[in-house]
């Protein structure tokens, strides 16, 4: 393999951010938060989130940022660069690679969705519709392969256009303009929620912790449905974020960047709470989980609103600017293996890739139609669940467990070495007291999230 010797660099610490929180954020912030949030006692189960949140997905970002920073290199690379001669650690950096790709075949598809929502939503095409009639459209689209596909081809498209046209003036300064997009059109859509007769009972349903409504439903599983969703909205364990650190300079400590970076993520998941709960709480509409909520739940909202096909427009474009968000930064970080490993140039990179990757997306896009008999995971599941389940419940904590290992055991790269590069810079320190929670505790937590993930699917 020929290795790529020149690397671009991001034109600015924003930019770095910015990518960094557009590739965490994604659908779960919004459809899934949201809901788990009300199961398990609004504010009181938020308090726990965030208390995940910093022991388990900072300490995991900070690692992975160091590993590619340090490195300067994609994930597929990597762990080879900087330890060379302990090659068991290297033959996950291609699995992670793979991980990449398989998120792509269903996520593809599943922006798809919403760029086909977003312009039916434009047209008007949910007016007069009740909530039969939105969930009679949906499922005609899933029925539909040629326009799945369809759609599937132009989020494709989309998501590598930026990275086609270069790291800063493509990926950088699109990836800027739609996480700003992104953010305002957040704080529009939540203060318009707020404003709706009803919605303040929504608010406080969502916000005023109700330790009863806890304990109903299970204070263990409230415990474990947190430490997922801290783990999973930050989308470890692929490289997916590394790829961005081996992308700037040392002048700033990896610790304060992970917090700002985690900040912008849990920002987007909170306002979705504040745009959903109020909204249905006003129409006397329970708040549904999974892709219901946003294909059915939401537009039946909209329906009933003052102005709903305005809001409704704007929601989608919210939506489709985070899907392509996570999009471009994955893109991103394969294009840069490609280019990395193989010495080649960006466009052609692009072209191959963006033929592959519609092709691979093709058996999620049967899964709802033509392939709809194959339930892999059992009665009820598809294609895309079981794409799912190969990247969310396996390569995201295996690769999470391998590089807290890596960052802290000597027969990796070495905790030593990881604080080095952490602490490079100004700004917040790693907490080294804390090493003997990073080298046991943690990879344990780690490593049960892992089980449990497959105890759920096979045992229970």
């Amino acid at each position: 393999m020929k290795e790529n010797t020149t690397r671009e660099t991001l034109g600015s610490r924003l930019g770095f951010i910015l990518l960094s929180a557009g590739c965490a954020i994604g659908l779960g912030n919004v459809w899934r938060f949201p809901f788990i949030t009300g199961r398990y006692g609004g504010a009181a189960f938020v308090l726990i989130y965030i208390l995940f949140l910093v022991i388990l997905g900072l300490p995991v970002m900070v690692m992975e940022l160091s590993i590619g920073r340090a490195s300067k290199q994609n994930i597929g690379l990597a762990l080879n660069k900087l330890a060379p001669t302990k090659k068991p650690w290297q033959v996950y950096g291609k699995l992670a690679i793979i991980g990449n790709y398989v998120l792509m075949m269903f996520y593809t598809t599943i922006t798809g969705w919403l760029l086909s929502y977003l312009v039916h939503m434009l047209k008007g095409d949910f007016s007069g519709l009740d909530a039969s009639g939105v969930g009679a459209l949906f499922g005609g689209m899933l029925e539909n392969p040629l326009s799945m596909t369809l759609w599937m081809l132009i989020a494709v498209v989309l998501g590598f256009l930026p990275v086609a046209k270069g790291l800063q003036s493509g990926v950088e300064k699109i990836t800027k303009f739609m996480m700003i997009g992104l953010l305002a059109l957040m704080i529009v859509l939540a203060f318009n929620s707020l404003l709706l007769k009803g919605g303040s009972e929504g608010l406080k349903f969502y916000l005023i912790p109700d330790f009863s409504r806890m304990a109903e439903s299970g204070v263990f599983s409230a415990i474990y449905a947190a430490m997922g969703q801290a783990f999973f909205t930050l989308s470890l364990g692929i490289g997916s974020i590394a790829i961005f650190g081996s992308y700037i300079g040392k002048e700033n400590r990896l610790t304060g960047e992970a917090v700002r970076i985690i900040s912008l993520d849990t920002f987007v998941a909170l306002c979705s709470g504040l745009i959903i709960f109020p909204a249905a709480f006003a129409f006397g509409i329970q708040p549904d989980a999974g892709p219901s909520l946003i294909f059915i739940t939401l537009p039946n909202i909209f329906n009933q609103m003052a102005g709903g096909r305005f809001w409704g427009t704007l929601f989608f474009l919210f939506m489709s600017f985070a899907a392509l968000s996570t999009l471009i930064a994955v893109f991103e970080n394969i294009i840069s293996f490609w280019i990395d490993t193989m010495g080649m140039s960006r466009k052609k990179a692009v072209l191959i890739n963006a033929i592959a990757i519609a092709i691979l997306s093709i058996p999620c896009v049967l899964g709802f139609n033509l392939w709809s008999s194959f339930q892999p995971l059992g009665p009820g599941t598809g294609v895309l669940d079981l794409e799912d389940f190969v990247v969310s419940s396996t390569l995201l904590p295996l690769g999470s467990l391998i590089f807290t290992l890596y960052c802290t055991w000597k027969y990796g790269w070495g905790w030593d070495n990881f604080l080095a590069e952490a602490d490079s810079g100004e700004g917040m320190r790693f907490p080294r007291a804390l090493q003997f929670y990073f080298k046991f505790i943690l990879p344990a937590i780690i490593l049960g999230i892992f089980i449990k993930g497959y105890w759920d699917i096979f045992i229970a």
